[in-house]
């Protein structure tokens, strides 16, 4: 191997290591190694095979080199231009994947309608055709087909798909109807830091569902002899909780009650999917949800899942960023008006469309139009709550934006590990954000954003930040690795350049 592809293998290695919060020792006790052989991999200086690239690969969650397909995709991204015109927002990614779980509770056709093309879907597509589910996509790639097996067969499930989604997790709630033993992959996803599943765990328990997590899987036993004989309390009022919960009460043949739910974008779009599929479900839009279980579910089902408010944000967010007039169609208002009302208290020039119906009937859309303005500083700190507070997932986006402002904006992300530690990053294109602890950042404005070249951060949004930093810098900036993106958005770069970014996809080794 030529010594300069050592060394560009030895610095996405290192590169990637570093986003993963590893040491060289850590790393090196994953790959069963010593420090020092990794040290020598980082620096070029060591000889390594495809297999050993591979596991490092593995180890750290990231492509570093991909074996038998093309290898890891990049951004190189022309920045300093403005961005104009007209874009729609894309249906809701969360939504997608809970209602793609929520298929298996159906013995009948469930046809969704404009299904995000997007990695996450992908990895639970696999996952499904393996134990037996046949999808296709139809009219023209735009919706997706599923129909399941009389008898899914759980043996064959596909491992490595299962391992790059958390939503895998969301089969535990559907699966305890139709079995009374099953295995599943540890759950993977994005590198937010330790999200244990016991909140999820002391909802199901309730339906029979015990767990023991051992040797890379979690072993599922269901007694069928209990059933929930009092309202359901979560421990957390999580959206991927809540969604479990009402899977597993889907099928309950029974009343269940469930308080402290999310009542998030995603988990409404559930609950309308439910009422489709025959389950009367009471209070969608509350912290308390009643939900009438239908044991038999076998109908064929028709659904259109709502807009993608953070994908929404993300498209707001670029035109503040990069100083453009831009109108964002097909906004989901209700799961953004916190985030507006924020934005319009730093002095957002904005309007907006009367509101009007989502494909689904429920959810209200507008289309909003955003121009350059001068923003100032929040008095008070960003910070999420559930909703109908400012969400967890458009956090990250204030970063970019305070960043563009006069002042400092403090950040509390207190929901995630380590989230707050990957907007930092920004400080490589020019940003001045100070990590106070790992859960909060000082960001100071405005600023003079720089080209560079850097690893995409691990975690979906401060990734999205990042390009979104980069559509501003004057000069060349590229950006490494980018899967993380496509997990959750479809064709973004090329959409982008559809209201004038200029950002070019290109892999190199």
């Amino acid at each position: 191997m030529a010594d300069d592809y050592l060394v560009r293998i030895g610095k996405l290695i290192r590169d990637a290591r570093q986003h993963r919060g590893w040491t060289q020792s850590q790393l090196a006790e994953a790959l069963g190694t010593s420090q020092s052989a990794v040290n020598r991999i980082e620096r070029g200086n060591q000889n390594i095979s495809l297999e050993m690239i591979a596991r490092i690969g593995e180890a750290l969650d990231s492509e570093i080199v991909s074996l038998g397909y093309a290898g890891p995709m990049h951004l190189r991204v022309v920045g300093g231009r403005r961005l104009s015109g007209a874009i729609d927002v894309k249906t809701s990614k969360n939504a997608c994947v809970a209602l793609l779980c929520a298929s298996l509770l159906n013995q009948g056709r469930t046809v969704l309608r404009r299904v995000a093309r997007i990695e996450e879907v992908y990895r639970l597509l696999e996952v499904l055709n393996s134990i037996g589910v046949r999808t296709r996509w139809i009219n023209d790639g735009v919706d997706l087909e599923l129909v399941p097996p009389a008898e899914l067969n759980m043996t064959a499930i596909d491992a490595d798909a299962a391992v790059r989604t958390r939503s895998i997790i969301m089969f535990l709630g559907p699966l305890l109807h139709r079995m009374s033993h099953f295995k599943l992959p540890y759950a993977g996803g994005c590198d937010l830091g330790t999200r244990t599943i016991e909140p999820h765990m002391i909802a199901l328990r309730r339906f029979g569902l015990e767990v023991a997590a051992t040797e890379g899987q979690y072993h599922a036993m269901v007694d069928r002899a209990v059933r929930p004989d009092r309202p359901i309390v979560l421990t957390e009022r999580g959206d991927t909780v809540t969604e479990n919960a009402l899977l597993a009460a889907a099928r309950h043949d029974g009343v269940t009650v469930i308080r402290n739910a999310s009542s998030n974008y995603m988990v409404q779009d559930l609950c309308f999917f439910l009422e489709a599929l025959g389950v009367r479900v009471e209070g969608i839009g509350t912290t308390t949800l009643t939900v009438h279980g239908v044991p038999n579910i076998d109908v064929d089902v028709d659904y259109s899942p709502s807009e993608d408010p953070v994908e929404a944000m993300s498209l707001l967010a670029a035109a503040v960023v990069t100083e453009s007039e831009l109108t964002v169609r097909r906004v989901p208002i209700e799961f953004l008006e916190i985030e507006l009302a924020v934005l319009e208290e730093m002095g957002l020039d904005h309007d907006r469309t009367p509101e009007y119906f989502a494909d689904n009937g429920r959810t209200r859309l507008v289309d909003l139009t955003v121009r350059p303005s001068k923003l100032e500083a929040p008095i008070d700190k960003i910070h999420p709550m559930p909703f109908p507070g400012l969400n967890i997932d458009n956090v990250p986006f204030f970063a970019a934006i305070a960043a563009v402002a006069s002042g400092k904006t403090l950040i509390h992300d207190w929901v995630y590990d380590n989230r707050a530690i990957y907007l930092t990053d920004l400080n490589r294109l020019g940003g001045r954000l100070q990590l106070l602890d790992p859960h909060r950042v000082l960001v100071e404005g405005p600023t003079r954003w720089r080209a560079a070249e850097m690893m995409c951060p691990p975690a979906l949004r401060p990734a999205v930040v990042v390009l979104l930093a980069m559509m501003a810098a004057e000069g060349t900036s590229v950006l490494r690795n980018v899967y993380v993106i496509n997990r959750g958005y479809e064709d973004l770069a090329e959409r982008l350049n559809s209201i004038g970014a200029q950002i070019e996809t290109f892999r190199d080794i």
